[in-house]
């Protein structure tokens, strides 16, 4: 099969077109014929070695976690699917090496899910990720109920925006930290306040409106912005703070979110795209082979939404 691989750590440069074997097909998995995977922050990260402590990897590397396409074939216990089937996956394995820029990829079943019908396989293949990350985040852990108010860091970028809506549809009161020319998409997505983080003092500008502070906070910064954060909540949700990219959240007395594969969380998803409950914003799409663009745009921090490869 066709595939972009690494065979070391590096930059964009160490991307490169490949032509490997194809996955193997185990009991409990499907084959998915790739029409289109998703771009996603991790896969740069990976790329640099960042995650190589975490996770055994394999070189060659093919990166990539999102999917969504075609059943080519079923493992032998597989009854859940058949071939011929549109699905789409997170498909992180518990090892770094068979991902998702390629032509066709091997999958749990424990990580699939059949895809959104009103949407095709370019845009289904960026919610994966994304959408279960805002959906661990912001339904599993902080549990966020109508009339609650929720602070989004970063909101406009691919989690964030999927995590506006998800709130928004529980109820919740958002707020969303976002440049100025992105304040009109968030509140198209159902934010119902939105600071700019160039010019203006979050918590100032909180403590107007919330002078007894909120009751969530979603952090998708790290760092300082993290930990400025603990003071934006009321004094009886000092603990109703989540972060998916600083694990020292944890020593603030919040939580850490590692996203995790989940069929049932990504079928409720695709339900809330077909009735209208979620959208999906894809910024640009590539051809596989420009996957070291793809990579370049992303890393350059101004992405709104998120990026995919169209692939066969």
């Amino acid at each position: 099969m066709k595939a972009i691989a690494i065979d070391q750590y590096g930059g964009p440069e160490v991307l490169h077109l490949a032509e490997l074997e194809d996955p193997k097909l185990g009991p409990d998995s499907v084959l998915i014929r790739i029409k289109a995977a998703g771009v996603n922050p991790v896969d740069y990260k990976i790329r640099y070695g960042y995650l190589d402590r975490a996770f055994p990897s394999y070189f060659p590397i093919i990166l990539g976690w999102d999917v969504s396409g075609v059943i080519e074939a079923v493992g032998a216990t597989v009854k859940e699917f058949k071939k011929g089937d549109e699905v789409f996956a997170y498909a992180r394995k518990d090892f770094i090496g068979q991902g998702c820029y390629a032509e066709l990829v091997s999958v749990p079943i424990r990580a699939v899910a059949k895809k959104p019908q009103t949407i095709d396989h370019i845009y289904s293949a960026g919610v994966p990720l994304a959408g279960l990350t805002a959906y661990q985040a912001v339904v599993e852990t902080l549990n966020i109920s109508k009339g609650q108010s929720i602070l989004i860091h970063a909101a406009a970028g691919g989690v964030g925006s999927f995590a506006v809506q998800i709130a928004h549809a529980l109820g919740a009161e958002v707020i969303g930290t976002a440049s100025k020319q992105n304040h009109q998409y968030l509140q198209n997505l159902g934010a119902n306040f939105c600071i700019d983080y160039n010019d203006t003092n979050i918590a100032d500008e909180l403590k107007k409106k919330f002078p007894q502070g909120i009751d969530a906070v979603f952090d998708l910064i790290g760092g300082q912005s993290l930990e400025r954060s603990v003071e934006l909540l009321s004094s009886s949700s000092k603990t109703n703070l989540v972060s998916v990219v600083d694990p020292k959240v944890k020593n603030l007395g919040g939580s850490y979110v590692f996203v995790r594969p989940n069929s049932e969380q990504l079928q409720t998803l695709a339900n809330m795209i077909d009735t209208k409950d979620l959208k999906v914003e894809i910024s640009q799409t590539f051809t596989l082979e420009e996957a070291r663009s793809a990579h370049e745009l992303l890393e350059s921090g101004h992405v709104r939404g998120k990026l995919t490869l169209e692939i066969g």
